[in-house]
């Protein structure tokens, strides 16, 4: 027998995956919290497997849960794709598109070169920067779609991929701790650089910026020529560089959100549409080095 899927019970779905929150949800969807609840135990007995556990105070994602945010996000860009194609509207104008700057390191450009070919009408304006520069051009009105981190503990943006954040040095790095340790860091105000700070003060380590790089390529080239020690996303991790393991002793970083946000202003748009399903159908991939 052929099971078919509600687009609605998948976004709605998509929703708690997400914030990991029913309230969460059926406030960012509009709708109330029993129909959260509905619609995805509706998904659960069309899939005949358990995709969401709740208790009181959690909600946690299984395994098969994991996979069916992938399959929901293909069936509903396929969906948004069909729309756009049968209704005549065809993405166009110009799109505005922030790309943090270490994902230009990843299958982003490819998937901008794809939609450019798909939607030859729309003109881009892309701006490469860092995260924390871009969420304030996102808010000031001067971006469509922002693909790039966001900063732990908040919520807004559809999750794409969520990365362990590691240490990064070269080949032979050793790291003296009975001085401050050299980084190499962006410029404030940067996630990746609060997220050092704060594990290496977490555990009374002295540390100093080693290096200030205003781009991934500078970054990348400090670390490589031993200047000092960095922090990236564990899948952007260079051939050039090297993680740094328990050996080094260094504190955990623990972990970061690598999300698609869209301006609320332009964000139903038929090419802001377009390009954010395009990015939310490759899912993970999309934000793994090439």
């Amino acid at each position: 027998m052929t099971v078919t899927y509600d687009p609605v019970q998948l976004q709605t779905f998509l929703a708690v995956a997400q914030t990991r929150s029913f309230t969460q949800a059926a406030a960012r969807l509009g709708i109330r919290q029993p129909t959260v609840s509905q619609h995805v135990r509706k998904l659960e007995e069309a899939t005949g497997r358990v995709l969401v556990h709740r208790d009181t105070h959690t909600v946690t994602i299984t395994p098969d849960g994991e996979a069916m945010i992938g399959f929901a996000r293909s069936i509903l860009a396929a969906h948004e794709q069909a729309a756009g194609y049968f209704s005549g509207e065809r993405p166009h104008g110009r799109l505005r598109i922030g790309m943090s700057d270490d994902l230009a390191l990843t299958r982003l450009p490819q998937i901008l070169r794809d939609f450019r070919r798909d939607h030859p009408l729309v003109d881009l304006d892309l701006t490469v920067d860092q995260s924390g520069t871009l969420h304030r051009r996102l808010e000031n009105d001067r971006l469509d779609l922002f693909v790039g981190k966001r900063p732990r503990g908040e919520h807004r943006g559809q999750l794409v991929k969520r990365d362990r954040m590691v240490w990064v040095g070269n080949q032979s790095t050793r790291l003296d701790f009975g001085r401050p340790l050299p980084l190499a860091v962006y410029p404030t105000p940067s996630l990746s650089r609060t997220a050092m700070q704060n594990a290496l003060e977490r555990t009374n380590t002295a540390y100093r910026s080693a290096c200030i790089c205003r781009g991934v390529n500078g970054l990348i080239a400090a670390v490589a020529a031993g200047i000092g020690i960095s922090a990236l996303a564990s899948s952007l991790v260079p051939v050039q560089l090297t993680p740094l393991g328990p050996q080094h002793r260094l504190p955990e970083l623990g972990y970061i959100d690598l999300v698609l946000l869209t301006n609320p202003r332009t964000e139903q748009r038929p090419a802001t549409k377009a390009l954010a399903a395009a990015v939310l159908a490759s899912g993970p991939t999309s934000l793994a080095t090439a």
